[in-house]
């Protein structure tokens, strides 16, 4: 990985050459560069929590003054219990994957904020896929991404892979230049807040694989269990509330209100999370909640119903029926997450067909819309789109289809009757079939 202040159009041109070189490699000599990754980075912990610390002292103040969101001091922590062994376990998980039999996109351009360890995971998925990809960070965390940039750099500069594969832009003004390569750059992923992808999506003519939003939200159904309502919903809200996967709203039929909602309620309660109900559940645990609890509930606005909160905060809403829940989340979701909790496989299966999202899970927590718990290794993001890849995007989302054909002197007349025909025709009535069976013949 090269740490560049070169301008937009070396550092794209660099790595399409480096890009082609990289798909060349064998499985073998990329696997080799994501050990040498894995052993670097393990190496240098010291070093790059070092850095990282520096960010995050930073980062706190700006928070703490109001000129950074909460939300981003979490992500850029790499402290917090088990995320850096993380990272070096997504580069493994990665490495030891299959190696994909699709041809690499070519170029990636991933422009992200906070989360340093987006480095790591990138390099390992760029590398392994045989794509080049070029990096740009958020202020926040600068010192934590030249410490990791230097150790990768170092690490594939002892593989087979070209140095500038992998190549980290710091300048401040490289976001719109960027952009703007067009000719040597095929997909841009943003990592980041709203503003950032829609910013990414309206200035640039590249394919953008993204999700402007992670707006997750639950249904609790009249038929669903206690026990499972209050961990599926809990852990979903508060296991990482700073996360794209995170649940937002909750959805609640009117008949479980007295019965299910209390110990929901009590539980994200006493995990600090402030609930804003709608009028009737808001009456329902007026009645139940403690008084030392008291100030966590709120009327829920109209917004709320639309809103990210990435903290401590859940939206609820009582329904009439699944098809009001279904109604609500297709029109306020965001397309990345959504959940049913029910005892009937008939009701979740039509909500799951119903909902148009990237995951939808039935009795299990939004928590689970990630790489590595999907088995696809570490991930470059969870993309909303229709075409190409959608939910978490991981080693098979950063390739696509080749046709290699293999022939001897094979014409396209081969393979039909009639005029400039040798009548030599498959048996099948698909043409396409007919290519497929004569070719494999060859």
């Amino acid at each position: 990985m090269s740490l560049t202040d070169s301008n937009a159009v070396d550092v794209a041109r660099s790595a399409s050459l480096a890009s082609r070189q990289l798909a060349t490699l064998s499985n073998e000599a990329r696997n080799e560069a994501l050990t040498l990754l894995h052993s670097a980075l393990d190496k240098n912990r010291a070093t790059i929590l070092a850095a990282n610390k520096k960010d995050v002292e930073l980062a706190t103040q700006a928070a703490e003054d109001g000129t950074l969101n909460h939300s981003v001091l979490k992500r850029l922590d790499l402290s917090r219990p088990g995320k850096y062994d993380d990272m070096l376990e997504g580069i493994l998980s990665v490495r030891d994957l299959e190696d994909p039999v699709s041809c690499p996109i070519g170029v990636l351009l991933i422009i992200f904020e906070a989360r340093p360890e987006v480095i790591a995971n990138i390099a390992a998925l760029a590398i392994k896929s045989g794509n080049a990809a070029i990096l740009k960070g958020g202020k926040e965390s600068t010192g934590s991404f030249a410490a990791i940039a230097t150790v990768v750099s170092d690490a594939i500069a002892d593989s087979q892979v070209p140095v500038s594969s992998i190549q980290l832009v710091k300048t401040r003004d490289a976001v719109s230049s960027l952009l703007a390569q067009d000719s040597f750059i095929d997909l841009v992923i943003p990592r980041g807040s709203n503003e950032l992808v829609r910013h990414v999506k309206e200035n640039t003519k590249i394919p953008v694989l993204g999700h402007a939003d992670g707006l997750c939200s639950a249904y609790i159904h009249s038929d669903a269990k206690v026990q499972t309502a209050v961990k599926v919903i809990v852990d979903s809200k508060t296991d990482y509330p700073a996360a794209c996967n995170a649940l937002e709203t909750l959805l609640v039929h009117e008949s479980v209100l007295e019965s299910i909602l209390p110990e929901v309620a009590s539980a994200l309660l006493a995990k600090g999370v402030s609930l804003r109900c709608d009028q009737q559940s808001l009456e329902v645990l007026k009645k139940v909640v403690p008084a030392d609890k008291a100030s966590q509930i709120s009327s829920a606005t109209d917004t709320d119903y639309e809103t990210e909160f990435l903290d401590l905060v859940l939206a609820i809403k009582t329904v009439s029926s699944a098809e009001t829940a279904i109604t609500h989340i297709n029109t306020f979701h965001s397309g990345h997450t959504d959940i049913i909790i029910t005892e009937s496989s008939q009701e979740a299966n039509r909500f799951m067909n119903s909902i148009d999202s990237a995951g939808v899970f039935w009795n299990a927590s939004s928590r689970f819309a990630d790489g590595m718990r999907y088995g696809f290794g570490t991930e470059v993001g969870i993309s909303t789109n229709k075409i190409h890849s959608r939910g978490p995007v991981g080693l098979e989302g950063l390739t696509i289809y080749k046709y290699l054909i293999r022939g001897d002197g094979h014409g396209a007349a081969d393979y039909h009757d009639g005029v400039g025909g040798d009548g030599n025709r498959c048996n099948s009535t698909l043409p396409h079939m007919c290519l497929r069976h004569h070719l494999h013949e060859v």
